[in-house]
């Protein structure tokens, strides 16, 4: 199976809007209107699905939400699909997608990060076509500081494009914007040093490999399902190797440790090249940190584990495109990815 790359965004293409999983509460619309400015500033038109619903926990029953996505993907006048953030059980919609449809549909960009790592992830598994890894549609309006792009950026790029993200060296420790006061918030709070860790060993790294990943907490269900095969990705699509990323979003050491094992049991590292990890607030427990956790449950690879990584739930956030060929540099001067869209 080969990755299928979309089509790059063109001024007067449609943006899709729906939320798979969380909707937005009626307090945060202002920042919903400044999201869809940020994207329609780009030239673009945006429409906004009905599955925005912010009272509960989900924007609408499954198989409304699975409808309305289908409907976006296999729309031709629509380019790009973007949730307005994460959420928690996305894994609803899975076995309602019909994925013999995707597979023979055009490609559309599908943009996330959080619970939409259980879509795009699958996404690529299953159809071979890119997702892009990044920042959701609330995050938009943030600038992305030196060397970082957005998701904008990346789906207007050419199948064949080659780029090149470095790390600012700073992100946000702790707290969030609020929303409801500064809907319009454009630029990041970076408040804190810090720059990509080595887990597994010292010296530098250059690794090579097809780009596939995502949340701990939300792709340790799949493991052991076709939702969440990399094994047989690995075998047909990346002769290459894999560059596997993770990151966890708030749950403890003990649980995101207890995860990864699981998650390497069932193959969901094999071929790996070397691991990302995120950047992470979530907690440790009084005998294990975040990076300990890692470290006991994938340290048996043999291969680099490079932390901090800006693909997480930290802010500044660096895309990372699902399926591309990647290639990680961590040195003590230099730390950089490069992705190309082939």
């Amino acid at each position: 199976m080969n990755v299928r790359f979309p089509s790059p965004l063109r001024p007067g293409d449609r943006v899709g809007v729906t939320a798979p999983s969380s909707g937005v509460d009626e307090s945060l619309r202002d920042r919903l209107q400044a999201a869809v400015r940020t994207v329609e500033a780009r030239g673009y038109e945006v429409v906004v699905g009905e599955c925005m619903d912010g009272t509960g926990h989900v924007s609408a029953p499954a198989a409304a939400r699975a409808r309305e996505l289908m409907d976006m993907l296999l729309d031709p006048r629509i380019r790009a699909v973007v949730p307005p953030w994460g959420g928690v059980t996305a894994i609803d919609l899975l076995p309602l997608l019909d994925w013999d449809q995707l597979r023979e549909a055009d490609p559309t960009w599908v943009v996330g990060f959080s619970d939409m790592s259980t879509i795009i992830t699958p996404l690529t598994l299953m159809t071979g076509i890119a997702t892009i890894h990044g920042n959701n549609l609330m995050d938009t309006p943030y600038r992305a500081p030196e060397g970082l792009l957005t998701w904008l950026d990346i789906a207007l790029m050419e199948p064949g494009t080659t780029f090149t993200q470095t790390p600012p060296n700073r992100h946000r420790a702790q707290g969030w914007d609020n929303y409801r006061i500064t809907p319009d918030v454009s630029e990041f709070t970076l408040d804190t040093p810090g720059r990509w860790t080595r887990l597994d060993g010292d010296g530098d790294v250059r690794a090579e490999g097809r780009l596939i990943g995502g949340c701990i907490e939300t792709l340790c269900n799949l493991t052991g399902t076709p939702y969440g095969d990399i094994a047989s990705f690995a075998a047909t699509t990346a002769p290459e190797g894999l560059l596997v990323y993770v990151e966890a979003s708030d749950d403890d050491a003990a649980t995101i440790c207890r995860n990864l094992h699981g998650m390497r049991m069932a193959g969901f590292f094999t071929n790996a090249n070397a691991v990302l990890v995120g950047r992470t607030r979530a907690p440790g427990i009084d005998s294990l940190t975040q990076h300990e956790a890692v470290l006991d449950a994938l340290g048996g690879l043999a291969v680099p584990i490079i932390a901090d990584v800006e693909c997480g739930h930290v802010p500044p956030y660096m895309p990372l495109v699902n399926g591309a060929l990647g290639q990680v540099v961590y040195t003590e001067h230099r730390n950089e990815l490069t992705q190309t869209l082939a």
